[in-house]
């Protein structure tokens, strides 16, 4: 995992490309509905709904992966993989995981903005 940037700089510029005027909302809502992702992973977490968890982490994960986050696709991709196997222990150092990485792609998606 270490080997995929934060950021799929070409993705976004082709991104930037085809979504022209659209494109700053689409990233802000990237950034609020992630968060907010983020949370219903914890809520999942703090109540042991491995299910709830798994589906919450996919969602993510596809979000991640049409923006160009690829490292944060993965570490949601682990996150699903480990609610489905009801790994939740586990899945506690990964939504850690997740947020440390989203915060990183937050500041890089930031300066895209106009």
């Amino acid at each position: 995992m270490i080997d995929k940037p934060h950021l799929d700089e070409e993705a976004l510029a082709e991104l930037r490309d085809v979504m022209e005027d659209e494109f700053d909302i689409l990233i802000k809502t990237f950034l609020m509905d992630s968060s907010d992702r983020i949370a219903h992973l914890r809520s999942a977490l703090e109540h042991e709904d491995a299910d709830r968890f798994s589906k919450s982490a996919h969602s993510l994960k596809g979000s991640c992966i049409n923006i160009g986050a690829p490292r944060l696709g993965e570490l949601c991709f682990d996150a699903e993989k480990a609610g489905r196997e009801s790994r939740l222990q586990e899945a506690a150092e990964l939504v850690d995981a997740i947020e440390s990485e989203f915060r990183k792609v937050e500041a890089g998606l930031k300066e895209f903005l106009h």
